[in-house]
């Protein structure tokens, strides 16, 4: 099992926002992503989180640069950003 982590720093006022992306793209990412196994959302006064679970470390990496991710997510969340995210993988020991 692998989890790409992202990061998000995002202002209290446009988490809302930020968790209407998650929702609406969170069926996408699991129907139409190679090796998608799960999709969190992680909210916490400093930030916000998506942990997303893959079954390999290569389908973690795909998914980054899918139109999916790099189109679709990342545009939507552009106006609710204060710095770029923050990416890690992570694999299951």
């Amino acid at each position: 099992m692998t989890y790409l982590q992202i990061t998000l720093d995002i202002s209290n006022e446009n988490c809302q926002a930020a968790a209407g992306v998650y929702q609406k793209y969170k069926a996408p990412f699991l129907s139409k992503i190679d090796g998608a196994v799960s999709k969190e959302l992680l909210v916490r006064p400093e930030d916000v989180q998506v942990l997303h679970g893959f079954n390999t470390e290569e389908q973690a990496k795909a998914y980054l640069s899918s139109e999916l991710c790099s189109q679709d997510v990342v545009e939507a969340l552009k106006p609710y950003l204060n710095q770029a995210p923050d990416v890690r993988i992570y694999n299951v020991a």
